[in-house]
C-alpha cells in the first residue's frame, strides 16, 4: 500500500512539474500572444517602409520598441472630429488676450527677429501659438508615431475594421463616409510617417518620445511632420530644430507663412488666404485675425 501511494505521488509530482514547465515557457517566450499580434499589425507597414528606401535595421529597431503599437482608440477620434464643434471664441477672452500680451513681452526678441526676417507680424505668430497650444501649455499627449503608424496601416481591412469598431455607436459616421476618409487618410498618414521618421532621424530624436495631437501634429506650433521636415527653423541657433522650444516654434511659424505667400503689409484678404493654409477653417482664421487686432490695439 505504501509503495502504491509512493508511485502515485511520483506520478502527480512529475505531472505537476511538467505543467509548471509548460506554463513558464508560455509566459516567458518572446512569441507571446501580444507580441505576435503587434508584429502582425505593423508587418506590412514595415516592409513598405523598407521597400521605399528606409534602412531595414533602423525601421525594425524603431518598431521593435514596446511603446510603439497599433492604437485604434486614439485614431478613431480622427474620424469623428468636427472643426465646427470647437470653441475658438474662448481665445479672444480677456484672460487669453492677457496671456498673449505677456507672451509677446516674454519672447520679444524671438518674435521681433522672426518678424524682421520673414515679414510676418509678431501678433499673428502669437495668435497661432495661442490657438494651437495655448502658447505652449497644451501640447497633446498622444505618441505621434503610434498615431501615424496606425493611420498608415488602414489599407489592411482587418485593421480598418478595428478602427470602425472602436468608434462609439452614437458617434459613428455613415460607413461610406468613413471608408472614403480612411482611403484618403491612410495615404496621408503614410506620407507623414515617412516624414516623421526622416525628421526624428535628422534631429536625432527618439521617435517614441514625441507626443502630439490626436492627428499627429507636434510641438508648440503643432506642425505635421512634413512641415517640420521642410519648413521648421532653428530660431535659437543651437544647431537643432526643436518645435518644443519657443524660439524654434516662432521662427517655424513665420517661415511657414512666408512660404505660403505672406509678405509685410499684405492686404487683409490675402492674410486670410495664407492663414487658411495653416488650418482649413474660416472660423479658425477669423479668430486669428481678431486676436491679432486685439494685441495691436
Amino acid at each position: 500500500m505504501a509503495m502504491k501511494m509512493s508511485l502515485y505521488n511520483k506520478y502527480y509530482i512529475n505531472l505537476t512539474i511538467f505543467f509548471i514547465f509548460i506554463l513558464f515557457f508560455a509566459l516567458s517566450s518572446p512569441l507571446s500572444g501580444q507580441e505576435i499580434k503587434k508584429g502582425n499589425e505593423f508587418d506590412k507597414l514595415i516592409q513598405e517602409l523598407i521597400k521605399d528606401g528606409f534602412k531595414k535595421d533602423i525601421i525594425e529597431n524603431i518598431f521593435s520598441n514596446e511603446s510603439i503599437f497599433f492604437n485604434p482608440e486614439g485614431v478613431s477620434r480622427f474620424f469623428i472630429h468636427s472643426e465646427s464643434s470647437l470653441n475658438y471664441d474662448q481665445f479672444t477672452s480677456k484672460k487669453s488676450i492677457k496671456n498673449a500680451t505677456n507672451y509677446l513681452a516674454e519672447h520679444k526678441n524671438a518674435l521681433e527677429q522672426a518678424q524682421k526676417i520673414y515679414g510676418v507680424d509678431k501678433t499673428i505668430i502669437t495668435a497661432i501659438l495661442l490657438v494651437e497650444t495655448r502658447l505652449g501649455t497644451y501640447l497633446g499627449t498622444r505618441t505621434v508615431i503610434n498615431t501615424l503608424s496606425t493611420m498608415a496601416s488602414l489599407t489592411d481591412t482587418a485593421l480598418r475594421d478595428r478602427i470602425w469598431n472602436s468608434i462609439p455607436d452614437k458617434k459613428k459616421p455613415k460607413k461610406e463616409v468613413f471608408l472614403k476618409k480612411v482611403k484618403k487618410r491612410s495615404k496621408w498618414g503614410y506620407e507623414e510617417l515617412k516624414a516623421f521618421i526622416k525628421y526624428t532621424g535628422k534631429e536625432r530624436l527618439a521617435p517614441e518620445s514625441i507626443k502630439g495631437s490626436y492627428a499627429g501634429a507636434m510641438g508648440i506650433s503643432q506642425f505635421m511632420p512634413s512641415n517640420a521636415l521642410n519648413l521648421a527653423k532653428d530660431g535659437n541657433n543651437d544647431g537643432k530644430v526643436d518645435l518644443f522650444t519657443h524660439a524654434d516654434a516662432i521662427f517655424s511659424v513665420a517661415n511657414y507663412l512666408k512660404h505660403h505667400g505672406w509678405k509685410s503689409g499684405i492686404a487683409r484678404q490675402k492674410q486670410h488666404a495664407v492663414l487658411f493654409r495653416y488650418n482649413h477653417s474660416n472660423y479658425y482664421v477669423d479668430i486669428l485675425l481678431k486676436i491679432s487686432d486685439k494685441l495691436k490695439g
